[in-house]
């Protein structure tokens, strides 16, 4: 599918593409097509920029569909967790000399 008509440089399969013409697709269904797009964009493509061109060529005319909002929310910042632990709070306590 690679090197198709329909591929541009932040769809190079066209998957993107082709969840947005298909009818009565679900929001999981547009999330794995999501991260099946993200895995095979090239490593030198920065993802954001491929997101808001995407959102640009397809999702203003469908901003109700479901890929839209998958594509909205890969431009979301990851919710920081913080630090969980570290090696301090794995080490045996030494008692004090």
């Amino acid at each position: 599918m690679a090197g198709s008509p329909k591929a541009t440089p932040n769809d190079p399969k066209g998957l993107i593409r082709e969840a947005f013409r298909i009818d009565g697709i679900s929001e999981p269904e547009c999330r794995s097509i999501f991260m099946d797009w993200a895995l095979s964009l090239p490593a030198d493509t920065p993802q954001t920029e491929a997101i808001e061109a995407l959102i640009a060529l397809h999702g203003a005319a469908h901003p109700a569909h479901p890929m839209s909002r998958v594509l909205r929310a890969g431009l979301a910042a990851p919710a920081r967790s913080g630090r969980r632990g570290g090696w301090r709070s794995r080490r045996p306590a030494t008692p004090e000399s």
